[in-house]
């Protein structure tokens, strides 16, 4: 790549005839343009090193790497012409932007050192649906390639609805939360709680937490925490209500009783706070895992609340925690999974998981199985900043997905049933509750 140190202004006017030849583009209206902020809607998407630090509620700065594809995502409703610009300016000289819509590029030069709307061009948008405004820059002349505040479009593209993040941009990004509640028997007292995942291949990205065993008071289930970590999380709520665990008067913290080899434990904060625990453990897309978790009153008004993991090639099931909740006397409620990504940077990108085998045990020793679900979202989805979320049945499952700006959207409040296996697990309960004791 040759960059442009000290372009003189013959070679500009040159550059820009030859690109407004080229392009022979109609003429750009943004008069009442929709302004999209970077802020909730933009992602360096090709992985380059570029620092994903240089998108924030701000807009666009300290872009430096002409490698990094900046994309801004919305969802269209209607067809049409769509008119493209930026609110953008370039302190360091001039800059060469390539700007794509679909399979249709762009270039425009910015040499404006204060913000001015700056038009793109017009783009066809033969099908409504989720699209992205594909920033690159091309050339620069200085350290820095352009600051952006927002993305402009118009036309008739824009005439139907627009989705898009407007505000609470950190969990925008992060993109919608989704939730399978399951139908549990009516007046039946459940102690344990049985559920299988599998995440298809390809759909374990960064960030994704596949919440296999929620109850009313806490949530177990698999991470992606990195490249190269994963990890098996079982946490549970203080029925102190903070978000610093520093808060937690001594009598309402929850209380350690055992846990198993290799796992971590300790305290969390921000989303409520309470006891948590982890295994860093490199579980597999496309294989099956099994999780059980038992809840029931204990001494002085409280309640234990046990996590156990097991992976298809296991034998006996893996002690994750054992946690004492004080100010609390019940059995397990609220039985659900669910499917969250947990780092904003890594929210265009979908996940999937498949969650099947649903089972709980009663107090009265009884096996049924859960085969109906209601699935739900949260505020993210609710109030229509994201529409890249769905949820149903494939075969004997069902399963959540999200993130991607993917174009199908399940209608929240939906329920969904699966095929009975009819087969309870097999679970040696006393072994179990020997764990606790060795």
């Amino acid at each position: 790549m040759t960059y442009i140190k000290h372009p003189s202004k013959l070679f500009l006017f040159v550059l820009l005839i030859s690109i407004a030849t080229s392009c022979k583009t109609k003429k750009v209206n943004l008069e009442n343009a929709i302004e999209i902020s970077p802020g909730g809607n933009s992602w360096i998407t090709n992985n380059t090193s570029e620092n994903e630090s240089v998108i924030s509620k701000e807009g666009i700065h300290d872009w430096t790497n002409p490698n990094s594809v900046i994309s801004t995502y919305f969802k269209m409703t209607t067809p049409g012409e769509l008119h493209v610009g930026l609110t953008i300016r370039s302190i360091d000289g001039p800059s060469i932007l390539k700007v794509t819509v679909g399979n249709t590029s762009k270039q425009i030069i910015i040499e404006n050192n204060e913000y001015e709307n700056i038009p793109v061009g017009v783009f066809d948008v033969e099908t409504a649906g989720y699209l992205s405004v594909d920033i690159q820059g091309i050339q620069k002349s200085g350290t820095q390639i352009a600051d952006i505040n927002s993305i402009l479009i118009a036309g008739s593209a824009t005439m139907g609805k627009v989705y898009y993040v407007k505000d609470d941009f950190y969990f925008g990004k992060r993109g919608p939360s989704v939730h399978l509640s399951y139908e549990t028997p009516k007046d039946k007292v459940i102690s344990w709680f049985y559920n299988e995942v599998t995440i298809p291949e390809g759909e374990d990205a960064i960030g994704s937490y596949f919440m296999a065993n929620g109850f009313k008071d806490g949530y177990f289930g698999i991470q992606v925490n990195s490249k190269i970590e994963r990890r098996i999380l079982f946490s549970v709520w203080s029925p102190y209500d903070t978000q610093d665990p520093n808060d937690i008067p001594e009598d309402y913290k929850i209380i350690l009783l055992k846990k198993g080899n290799g796992v971590v434990t300790g305290e969390f904060g921000n989303e409520g706070s309470g006891g948590q625990s982890y295994k860093v453990y490199d579980w597999k897309a496309g294989n099956t895992y099994k999780f059980l978790l038992k809840g029931e009153p204990s001494i002085n008004n409280s309640t234990d609340y046990t996590a156990y993991f097991r992976a298809s090639e296991d034998e006996e099931w893996k002690l994750i925690a054992s946690f004492r909740r004080p100010h609390t006397t019940r059995h397990l409620t609220n039985i659900h999974s669910f499917l969250e990504n947990f780092i904003p940077d890594t929210g265009f990108v979908s996940r999937k998981g498949l969650y099947q085998n649903q089972w709980i045990f009663t107090k009265e020793k009884e096996w049924y199985e859960l085969t109906r679900a209601k699935f739900t979202a949260d505020a993210t989805a609710r109030k229509e900043s994201r529409m890249d979320y769905s949820g149903g049945t494939e075969a004997n499952s069902f399963f959540m997905k999200n993130c991607g700006f993917f174009d199908s959207t399940t209608e929240i409040g939906s329920y969904f049933s699966r095929k009975a296996d009819g087969t309870p697990p097999q679970v040696d309960f006393d072994k179990l509750n020997s764990l606790l004791k060795n």
